[in-house]
């Protein structure tokens, strides 16, 4: 029976993210082509097919910018179980497409206008992996025209990210993109609360990562296969040189399974991955804050 607890509590930590991009809207009106044009992403639940994005987590991030910036929100399924939209994989997928649509059309029509990406939780993790595409040279977006990435409790931080606010140990538990963010790496900040487990997954904590990497694998594209096996290999390496497959049952025990149930329970209870409205990251500034500030100086 724990071990169904368990594997229930392990499908909702590696399904917050899942989601199904249907389509964008203008959070204000704005300059056809401004200086500054910013796509958000929100977050699990801030939206949905039949929902445009309310107030969420990132509302504070994008209201009040400039006047010379263009806000606009990717609309998208935004659920945290399978069973309540598509695979988050795919889901992932589109997210991205969308996004990248946005910044396109965009950038395309405006010569001098600059994107900024910002996300927050499933959300950070669309963003993110536009942001690494753009950055590392495969993206039709060219990275001179990207000013900024800002992503709040990214699944898929990595320890190299530049990270704003109190240290947070481990990574993502989508686990670390491959290649980074490349070019773009100098101009991408990261938030993660350190008992955020969404984003602040032990390194150790294999059980946890391997099901954060079946949600990462789940679109089966064919096209992403080398990314996928470099992520299995990353996680395999890394249990390896922590015992090996003794180490992983022993994560698999009852006692073990009583324990990551606990610990499961405690961090949704303690709500630190909806907290960052009033989480402090130095200098007077909460982590909404500050991200507002820093796209602000970049308008």
């Amino acid at each position: 029976m724990q071990v169904k607890k368990v594997v229930a509590a392990l499908g909702a930590t590696a399904a917050m993210m899942t989601g199904i991009v249907v389509g964008s809207s203008s959070a204000h009106a704005a300059p056809a082509c401004p200086d500054l044009y910013v796509v958000a992403i929100p977050g699990t639940w801030e939206t949905g097919q039949n929902k445009p994005p309310g107030p969420g987590m990132l509302s504070g991030v994008t209201n009040g910018l400039p006047g010379n910036t263009d806000v606009d929100y990717v609309t998208y399924a935004a659920t945290a179980f399978p069973w309540e939209g598509d695979v988050y994989g795919n889901s992932k997928k589109q997210a991205v497409a969308a996004a990248r649509g946005l910044i396109s059309a965009k950038l395309a029509a405006c010569g001098n206008t600059k994107a900024a990406l910002v996300g927050y939780s499933q959300g950070a993790d669309a963003a993110g992996d536009l942001a690494a595409e753009i950055g590392t040279g495969i993206s039709v977006i060219p990275q001179d025209r990207i000013a900024v990435v800002g992503l709040i409790s990214d699944p898929r931080r990595s320890p190299t990210d530049i990270q704003v606010g109190p240290y947070a140990a481990g990574a993502g538990a989508g686990g670390a993109r491959p290649g980074g963010f490349g070019w773009l790496q100098d101009r991408t900040r990261t938030i993660c609360a350190v008992d955020d487990l969404y984003c602040a997954t032990a390194t150790d904590d294999f059980v946890t990562r391997f099901a954060g990497f079946l949600a990462q694998s789940s679109d089966a594209n064919p096209a992403n296969l080398w990314r996928y096996q470099l992520e299995a290999a990353a996680i395999m390496n890394d249990l390896m040189a922590h015992g090996g497959v003794p180490t992983l049952q022993s994560q698999l025990t009852d006692a073990a399974n009583q324990k990551r149930a606990k610990d499961l329970e405690n961090f949704y209870r303690s709500q630190a991955h909806t907290l960052y409205g009033s989480y402090s990251v130095g200098g007077g500034h909460t982590a909404i804050t500050w991200m507002h500030n820093w796209i602000a100086q970049h308008a």
